[in-house]
């Protein structure tokens, strides 16, 4: 009987902590990176983030299952907001193909995000699989 009691504790203690690290997956978040560097501005524009118009940058790979969801959220949001006065642009880099890029924008873990203004600026970060409602809500504003 004390096994199952401790068990169940376990169990419990276990599905806490689970909940308590995936409670910020996919959320947008304001960027909050270190101002724009020479090297940051170069790896960026190679990258296809110019400055000209919005652009929606994720990381992704091969081997990151999750990479795909990301794929179709963003294609579907950006092809939503196309027909808008400055349309984003949809920005996909292989971390695997690119790591300098992901090593200066500090990306952790895969998918990771990025959205940017029509100046080139960080202005979001996204952990995980963004929400298709969140990553339009963070682009409309700048795409007018």
């Amino acid at each position: 009987m004390i096994e199952l009691a401790i068990l169940a504790a376990v169990v419990v203690a276990a599905v806490v902590v689970g909940l308590l690290l995936r409670r910020g997956q996919g959320r947008v978040r304001p960027a909050t990176l270190d101002p724009q560097t020479e090297q940051r501005a170069r790896l960026l524009g190679a990258a296809g983030v110019t400055g000209s118009a919005p652009a929606v940058l994720h990381f992704s790979a091969d081997w990151c299952g999750p990479c795909d969801a990301v794929r179709r959220v963003v294609a579907g949001v950006t092809a939503d907001l196309a027909e808008s006065p400055n349309a984003p642009r949809d920005i996909e880099i292989d971390i695997d193909a690119d790591p300098a890029l992901a090593k200066e924008l500090n990306v952790l873990s895969l998918p990771t995000t990025f959205v940017f203004d029509a100046e080139g600026k960080e202005r979001f970060r996204i952990s995980g699989v963004p929400k298709a409602g969140d990553l339009r809500t963070a682009l409309e504003p700048l795409t007018v």
